[in-house]
């Protein structure tokens, strides 16, 4: 447990500092874009005086430094500023929108994380056998299959026709309940995870294999302990370790991937705010989005490292 906090300590003092260097990429970067944001948010036809006052009121005449300060200073009050006129708080907006993304995204990683385990398993404990060569056509079919044009597919599937099955976009309605709830994330959560568990279900397999070649399964199997307690009780355990691993760098593709799959089933999350940014030029929107999704990617493989110190005893001294 001692070392456990010590590593949960160690990376809580390192996330300010991978937060510090995330502001200033998406700081400069939105800086550097083409184009003058007074133009951007007031358009062509505004008069320069407008422009003006426009630049004078967000400090936009201050030196990059100072700007930044600013920046960071608003980031530590979780304030991201106001959209273009007409001005609303890209924070209540980001703090309506984050949820859902969310609640995709988790969906889309328990969907992943339940295939490549039933599918790795089949493979390693049917190694070489007809179940496995399925498992292994399953995996080079759903990674070459881009997330958005699966998601298309399913709703010409599923959603469209004289009797559909789900809801071909949308959220569900407020107050409708967790079973509306699921017929309208279940297809954009699949679109997400099926290609995603498609490279899980590959390292699931191989750790597993690995795993059942060592000598201390041999050992117990031949002193008489069943096959399936063996696998169950030491082999998984110990072949999740890279799986977990593999799987937090997958989240950041999972939430970045939920950006695009909204915008396909239309519904209301980060990828509609980023593209409303994106289209208007929005640099406030923009970047407090991006931030949003990029300390959420922090975090989360903070959590992975943790859960990785949990399952692997092994590294526990470290």
């Amino acid at each position: 447990m001692g070392n456990f906090l010590n590593l949960l300590l160690r990376r809580l003092a390192a996330l300010p500092v991978m937060i510090l260097g995330i502001s200033a990429m998406v700081f400069i970067i939105m800086k550097l874009a083409p184009g003058d944001e007074a133009t951007n948010a007031l358009g062509e036809s505004a008069s320069e005086a407008a422009k003006e006052a426009y630049r004078a009121e967000r400090g936009l005449n201050d030196p990059l430094i100072i700007q930044y300060f600013k920046f960071i200073g608003q980031l530590i009050r979780l304030d991201f500023g106001v959209t273009t006129p007409p001005a609303q708080s890209v924070s209540e907006m980001i703090s309506k929108a984050f949820p859902l993304t969310l609640q995709l995204t988790f969906l889309g990683v328990i969907i992943a994380v339940i295939i490549s385990l039933a599918f790795g398993l089949l493979g390693a404990l049917y190694r070489d056998k007809w179940p496995d060569q399925i498992v292994r056509i399953f995996s080079i079919a759903a990674i070459a299959t881009p997330s958005f044009w699966l998601g298309i597919l399913l709703i010409q599937w599923f959603a469209l026709g004289s009797n559909p099955i789900f809801p071909s976009g949308g959220a569900a309605p407020a107050g409708s309940g967790l079973g509306s709830w699921f017929m309208h994330m279940l297809l954009p959560a699949l679109a997400l995870a099926i290609p995603v568990s498609a490279s899980l279900t590959r390292v699931v397999r191989t750790s597993m294999v690995e795993e059942l070649d060592r000598d201390y399964v041999r050992t117990a199997i031949g002193n008489g302990v069943p096959r399936g307690e063996v696998i169950s009780r030491n082999v998984l355990r110990n072949a999740l370790v890279t799986p977990v691993t593999v799987l937090g760098l997958r989240i950041g593709y999972l939430l970045g991937g939920a950006v695009v799959i909204e915008m396909i089933f239309s519904l209301p999350g980060m990828g509609q705010l980023i593209m409303n940014g994106i289209t208007n030029k929005d640099t406030s929107l923009v970047q407090g989005v991006t931030l949003t999704i990029a300390m959420t990617f922090v975090l989360v493989n903070i959590v992975v490292d943790l859960l990785y110190l949990l399952i692997n005893p092994r590294i526990r001294t470290v």
